[in-house]
C-alpha cells in the first residue's frame, strides 16, 4: 500500500470500516510511514476532538488514537488466528 492509498483509506480506519488484509496493509504502512502516521493523527484528532467537544467530555486525543491502533493490532492477530485455524481445518 502507497501513502496516496493509505491517506484515503484513513477515513473508513477511523471509522472501524477496514477488516481482514485491507486493515493489516493500512496498519503496516501508517507504522512504517512517518508522514501517513501523521496524516492519521491529525485526522483523528480533528474527528475525535469535534466530537469529544460537542460532548463537553474530558479527553486525552494521543491516548485514544493509541488504543485504536492497539486495537486494530489485536483485530489483525485475531484474523491471522482464524485464518491458521481454517488453513488446518482445511
Amino acid at each position: 500500500m502507497d501513502c496516496k492509498e493509505t491517506e484515503k483509506k484513513i477515513p473508513s480506519f477511523l471509522q472501524d470500516e477496514l477488516d481482514g488484509s485491507r486493515l493489516e496493509e493500512f496498519i503496516a504502512h501508517v507504522e512504517n510511514c512517518a508522514e501517513c502516521k501523521e496524516e492519521l493523527s491529525i485526522q483523528f484528532l480533528v474527528a475525535e476532538g469535534l466530537e469529544q467537544l460537542e460532548k463537553g467530555n474530558n479527553f486525552n486525543l494521543q491516548k485514544a488514537l493509541t488504543w485504536k491502533l492497539e486495537d486494530a493490532d489485536d483485530k489483525i492477530r485475531v484474523n491471522r488466528a482464524l485464518r491458521r485455524i481454517l488453513f488446518v481445518l482445511e
